[in-house]
């Protein structure tokens, strides 16, 4: 079927593509098939062969030629193209239909941590070693570091924050929505610092530009993104890379977090007795000034004072 037409369709051609190329020649079942596609892609797309089949009245074997007429090796192929047009159709909220509709919240569970798990190892094949001990000794040697993070990164931007500041000190958190006092926080910042920014798509504008800043003031940037077409990098000296997919409604930001808590732990291997003297203090500070629950209250030694306020008020009674 449409042979000649479809040696010029390579494996990019999209589906409708091909549905609307090879339409003129196809026979009048497999039109009804392409016209459903068409004006229920929404639907078509949760769709089995023969339920296809049933709900136009024709053959599951009528639908799978179909699928092969236009290209396909079969009609999970064909079905998996179809989602992935879908999904370039769709906006946020409609694409959480098309990848789990009709799951169950087990089958839900289990994708999302499948996805997970496959973004993490994809993020190990592609990791750059030379990037990543570059990035260490950057961080290690830096003056100053300047970490930033906006909107669904800011929780990954504190997080490495608040350990950075436990390895060496001297760590500033950008965080603001206004990228004049965002320039406020580092307008110090020189060839002896560094600053690391932390951005997936979509990309936030005031991270890019706190890095072209720290660029022109010569300060060594590090940039985590996702790809090496993100435009971090135009500012950056030194990239790490981790495979960030927007699955739903959230961000994935599952393998960006593991690669920061790898340059936290290479950097706490680099100085362990700086990190347990900051340890020791902390923990003598935190004894020392109650900062835990467990540590607020001492109920054997609180026992006393509560006998003691009874007794008063026992006595008020009298």
């Amino acid at each position: 079927m449409h042979s000649k037409r479809l040696e010029y369709m390579d494996k990019t051609t999209d589906i409708i593509s091909r549905i609307n190329e090879l339409y003129s020649n196809m026979s009048k079942g497999h039109k009804r098939i392409a016209q459903f596609i068409m004006d229920h892609y929404d639907q078509a797309v949760f769709m089995t062969a023969a339920k296809l089949g049933a709900e136009l009245g024709i053959s599951e074997s009528t639908v799978v030629r179909f699928a092969s007429g236009i290209g396909y090796e079969g009609y999970p192929e064909f079905q998996k193209a179809l989602e992935e047009w879908v999904k370039g159709q769709l906006n946020v909220v409609q694409k959480i239909g098309v990848k789990y509709g009709g799951s169950t919240q087990s089958e839900i569970l289990t994708s999302v941590l499948t996805a997970d798990i496959e973004k993490i190892q994809d993020t190990i094949a592609n990791l750059d070693p030379v990037a990543f001990e570059t990035a260490v000794n950057i961080l290690l040697g830096a003056k100053e570091i300047y970490v930033v993070g906006l909107r669904s990164c800011e929780p990954l931007a504190r997080f490495l924050h608040f350990y950075l500041n436990m390895i060496r000190g001297n760590v500033h958190l950008l965080s603001t929505t206004s990228v004049t006092e965002m320039f406020e926080q580092m307008i110090r910042i020189d060839e002896a610092d560094a600053i690391i920014g932390i951005s997936f798509p979509r990309y936030s504008m005031r991270t890019l530009k706190a890095m072209e800043f720290a660029n022109d003031r010569n300060a060594k940037v590090i940039a985590v993104t996702d790809t090496i077409h993100s435009p971090m990098n135009l500012y950056s000296s030194c990239n790490l890379f981790a495979r960030s997919d927007m699955v739903s409604i959230v961000d994935s930001l599952v393998a960006p977090l593991s690669l920061i808590n790898a340059l936290v732990v290479a950097l706490c291997l680099k100085r362990p007795e700086d990190v347990k003297h900051n340890l020791e203090m902390l923990e003598e500070t935190w004894n020392n000034y109650q900062v835990y629950l467990n540590d607020e209250i001492n109920f054997i030694d609180e026992q006393p004072i509560l006998d003691n306020s009874l007794k008063k008020d026992e006595k008020r009674n009298v």
